[in-house]
């Protein structure tokens, strides 16, 4: 995303976005495997959970600036 900001165009700015989406989409990913293969204690597994749901609002948030971006071209 910080590179995003740096975009040298529009084209550029909406590419370097949607890089980070497929990031957040798959940290997603990887947390929900976590969850799915893993016996963690309460504590643990409370705190991947919310970094689950924290990577799928990044991921919509991400979508949304995408969306946006590509209204305004």
């Amino acid at each position: 995303l910080e590179e995003g900001q740096a975009g040298q165009s529009k084209p550029d700015f909406i590419s370097k976005n949607a890089i980070a989406l497929k990031e957040a989409r798959e940290t997603n990913y990887w947390l929900r495997l976590i969850l799915a293969t893993n016996d963690f204690a309460e504590k643990v597994k409370i705190g991947i959970e919310e970094l689950r749901d924290e990577s799928l609002e990044i991921a919509n948030i991400v979508g949304a600036i995408i969306v946006s971006a590509k209204k305004e071209k």
